[in-house]
C-alpha cells in the first residue's frame, strides 16, 4: 500500500481551527504496516463524550463551530479525520478504500485506542454510514445517537436521484473540487478562506483517492459487499432503545427524508420531538453549527 501524508504546512493558519492535533497508528489491514489517523480531543477527560463524525469530502474542520460549545457545556469532544481525509494518512490507490476497512480503522481509533464508552454519537453523511455500523456492532458503547443528514443503506432501497446525480458527478469530473463541493452543499456561501480549508488536505489529485472512492462504496444494490453487514447493523438498531435524535436540515437534496427510516424503525426515537434545522443544506454544521450544537446539548441534558 502506497500512502500519502499531507504536509503540515498545508494546514497553516486555518481560520477558526485552534485545536491541538492528536494521532494514532491503525493497522492498514494488508499486512504492510500502519496508517496515521488524526483526531481532535477537546474538553475535560471525565466529561460526557461527544463523538463527531464527518463525511465526504470534509474533515474535522466541519465541526469547528460546534466543538467550543460542547466544551463550554462540560463535554469531552472527539472528532476524528477519516482515513483519506483531513490530517489523516491517504492511501494512494482507490482499491485501498473499502467500507469494511473504514469501519475497522474507525473502530481501532475510538474503541481500541481511546476506549470510549457511553458515547454520544453525532454523525452526518458518511459519518453515519460508519458510525451507525459501530452502533450496530457495539451498541453497549453508545449512550445516545444524533443522526443529521445521513442514512445507513443496505442496497435494498433506491438511493434517490439526488445521491445518484452526486455519484455520477464525483466519478466524471476531471478535477475533484473539494472546497467547491462543500460550498455547493451549503445554503450559505462560504468565505474563500473556508473553501481553501476544505481544499487544504489535498495538495493535488493524487491525494483524493478516498474522496473519489467514497461515493462508489455506498451500497446501491442488494448484493453490495457492505449490504449484509449493514443489514445486521439494522437488526440491532431496531432493538436500540437508548435516546436517539434525528436533527436533519430542511434543504438537503441528498439525504432529505432519510430520517423517516430511523423514526419508523429505531425504538429510541420514539416519544421525543425531532427538530428540523431550518436554513441548513447538506453540510448543516457549516450553515447552522451553533444551532445544531445547542440541539445536541439540550438533548443530552434532557436524557
Amino acid at each position: 500500500m502506497d500512502v500519502l501524508r499531507t504536509p503540515d504546512e498545508c494546514f497553516a493558519e486555518l481560520p477558526d481551527y485552534p485545536f491541538a492535533p492528536h494521532y494514532v497508528e491503525v493497522d492498514r489491514g494488508d499486512g504492510t504496516g500502519t496508517l496515521r489517523m488524526h483526531y481532535l480531543d477537546e474538553g475535560p477527560r471525565d466529561g460526557e463524550v461527544v463523538l463527531c463524525l464527518h463525511g465526504e469530502p470534509s474533515w474535522s474542520y466541519l465541526y469547528r463551530h460546534m466543538i467550543p460549545l460542547f466544551v463550554a457545556a462540560g463535554f469531552r469532544c472527539v472528532a476524528p479525520d477519516l482515513v483519506g481525509f483531513g490530517k489523516s494518512d491517504k492511501p494512494a490507490a482507490r482499491s485501498d478504500y473499502t467500507y469494511a476497512a473504514h469501519v475497522a480503522w474507525l473502530r481501532t481509533l475510538v474503541f481500541d485506542h481511546l476506549d470510549l464508552r457511553d458515547v454520544d454519537l453525532v454523525c452526518q453523511d458518511w459519518g453515519g454510514l460508519l458510525g451507525l455500523r459501530l452502533v450496530g456492532e457495539h451498541p453497549d458503547r453508545f449512550a445516545r445517537v444524533v443522526t443529521a443528514n445521513t442514512f445507513l443503506p443496505t442496497g435494498d432501497r433506491d438511493l434517490g436521484p439526488g445521491f445518484l446525480r452526486w455519484r455520477e458527478f464525483s466519478q466524471a469530473v476531471e478535477t475533484f473540487p473539494t472546497g467547491m463541493i462543500v460550498n455547493s452543499g451549503c445554503v450559505t456561501d462560504l468565505a474563500p478562506e473556508v473553501v481553501a480549508a476544505y481544499d487544504a488536505p489535498f495538495p493535488d489529485e493524487t491525494y483524493k483517492s478516498g474522496a473519489r472512492q467514497f461515493p462508489t462504496l455506498v451500497p446501491a444494490v442488494p448484493d453490495d459487499p457492505a449490504s449484509a453487514a449493514n443489514r445486521s447493523a439494522w437488526d440491532v438498531l431496531r432493538t436500540f432503545t437508548r435516546p436517539w435524535l434525528c436533527a436533519f436540515s430542511d434543504q438537503d437534496p441528498v439525504t432529505g427524508g432519510a430520517d423517516a427510516a430511523f423514526l419508523a424503525e429505531v425504538p429510541g426515537t420514539q416519544g421525543r420531538p425531532h427538530p428540523t434545522i431550518v436554513g441548513g443544506g447538506h453540510f448543516l454544521q457549516e450553515d447552522c453549527g451553533p444551532q445544531l450544537a445547542a440541539v445536541v446539548i439540550d438533548f443530552i441534558r434532557a436524557t
